[in-house]
């Protein structure tokens, strides 16, 4: 693992194959790299007291992946912990179950209707010695989950190698600065994110990430306070991106960020133009 800049990266790792990342932890990443999951989502399988659980199964296009994480089950199989809705993360888990009869467990705020989980995981709640952590920002149903032994599953609410996107509506950057700032707080050693590698030492880490959220919202602050705007001309005229799929989740931080503000009121609508009050 290198850095570079303030976020982390690593060589492409194998697929369909699991490494032991922690104690009593296996990493399996998924075949879907992109823009928006760099090498590929990760697939954690957790051993615990009531035995192994699967962390986020991953895309469901990838078979290859499905058939790795069956394979990996051993003996005493428990259950499926699902960080949040987004296919990349749950994609796999309702075939998953079929396949394997494991019980899927997702947050009280899960909005899929489509999908019925056996059961619903709350803020607080204790899963096989898993402490679940509702994290919403990135997502409304976004969970952590936490050992005792300060390892800490961040799912896409803290991300070694980027910054997560948040965009409304399900996206929420009050919510999301909100829950930085408690994890800010904890005192996890690593954190195990749903893409990308081990994030050593969290906190300093996950402070960079709150204070380029304020430095990008200041920056917003100043555009508008000079020129009324649209989110598309203020996300270009503040993250400069070139890249379109890069620059469409730059439009998506600007509206959450916005959203923010608005709630403070901090800043008007009219229409598509938004001004400072």
């Amino acid at each position: 693992m290198t850095q570079s800049s303030m976020f982390f990266t690593e060589p492409e790792p194998p697929r369909a194959q699991c490494i032991q990342v922690a104690e009593g932890i296996q990493r399996i990443v998924a075949n879907n790299p992109g823009k928006m999951t760099y090498h590929g989502t990760n697939t954690y399988i957790v051993d615990t007291s009531e035995g192994r659980f699967i962390i986020d199964p991953g895309p469901v296009e990838d078979s290859l992946h499905l058939e790795a994480i069956i394979d990996s089950l051993g003996p005493n199989p428990a259950g499926i912990l699902v960080t949040h809705h987004h296919s990349d993360h749950f994609g796999a888990a309702p075939i998953l179950r079929e396949r394997t009869g494991l019980p899927v467990y997702v947050s009280q705020a899960f909005p899929d209707d489509a999908f019925q989980p056996d059961a619903f995981l709350e803020d607080g709640e204790v899963i096989a010695g898993l402490t679940v952590l509702h994290t919403p920002g990135h997502a409304s149903d976004h969970l952590c989950f936490a050992r005792p032994d300060r390892v800490l599953f961040t799912g896409d609410h803290i991300m070694s190698w980027n910054s997560s996107i948040v965009s409304p509506p399900d996206g929420n950057m009050h919510d999301y600065c909100a829950q930085l700032k408690r994890l800010i707080e904890r005192d996890d050693k690593i954190c195990l994110p749903g893409h990308g590698p081990i994030l050593p030492h969290p906190q300093p880490y996950a402070k960079k990430l709150l204070a380029n959220r304020m430095r990008r919202e200041a920056e917003i602050l100043a555009h508008l306070a000079d020129t009324p705007d649209t989110v598309k001309n203020t996300a270009a005229l503040v993250y400069k991106k070139s890249d379109p799929h890069i620059a469409m989740a730059a439009e998506r931080n600007v509206a959450a960020h916005l959203e923010k503000l608005l709630s403070e009121s901090r800043v008007t609508q009219d229409g598509n133009i938004w001004k400072v009050t």
